[in-house]
């Protein structure tokens, strides 16, 4: 599974079209940091096409594989045919907080389960091969204290983690507010501690 602290999600709402056999399919992907979410843009999409003749979803909204917050449905397409088969593609997308619904209007000519499930799995698949993505990066907020003349080195290393400078304050010594990616926590403590020879203390906000 990917590193639960930073994964790919959806940079914004995305949607894809494809026909099959006469079905004409509406793939719409977004980003759903939680059920809620997914369920609100689920109902969102249904009202946007309400001529659709099934709206078919699934929603992954914890990190890229992670089965903790799922959802699917098949939206009275037969059981399994589509969101099965949705959900699953989503689970091997590499991308987390997602959710999927397939708009499906129906052409006349009936698929078959297999043709289905081949349906609704490729809509999901061509949706994510052009999905824009941005990075989620989980942070912890510290406090860092140091004297001014160990400002640049724990700036530098700051930088080469990715922290983000929220705050500074001025005194008899420099205090920083930063908000670190929480696996590189431990390597800023370490490199903070060597710089300030131990008297420099990273502390949780």
């Amino acid at each position: 599974m990917a590193d639960p602290t930073r994964y790919l999600v959806p940079a914004v709402a995305h949607r894809v079209e494809g026909v099959v056999r006469r079905s004409r399919f509406v793939t719409s992907a977004a980003h759903a940091p939680d059920p809620e979410a997914a369920h609100a843009i689920i109902d969102r999409i249904r009202s946007e096409m309400p001529d659709a003749t099934h709206h078919c979803w699934a929603f992954a909204a914890g990190p890229p594989g992670s089965t903790a917050q799922i959802g699917m449905s098949d939206a009275g397409e037969p059981h399994g045919t589509a969101g099965r088969p949705m959900l699953s593609t989503l689970l091997h997308g590499g991308v987390g907080e997602i959710v999927v619904v397939c708009s499906r209007y129906f052409g006349g000519t009936k698929l078959g389960t297999g043709g289905l499930s081949r349906a609704y799995a490729d809509g999901v698949k061509q949706v994510l091969a052009s999905l824009p993505t941005v990075e989620k990066v989980e942070r912890v907020h510290v406090s860092v204290r140091v004297v001014y003349g160990e400002v640049d080195a724990v700036l530098r290393v700051a930088r080469e983690l990715g922290v983000l400078v929220e705050g500074e304050e001025y005194g008899s010594d420099v205090r920083y507010l930063l908000a670190v990616p929480l696996g590189e926590l431990a390597v800023l403590e370490a490199a903070v501690a060597e710089i300030t020879q131990g008297r420099g203390k990273v502390e949780r906000m």
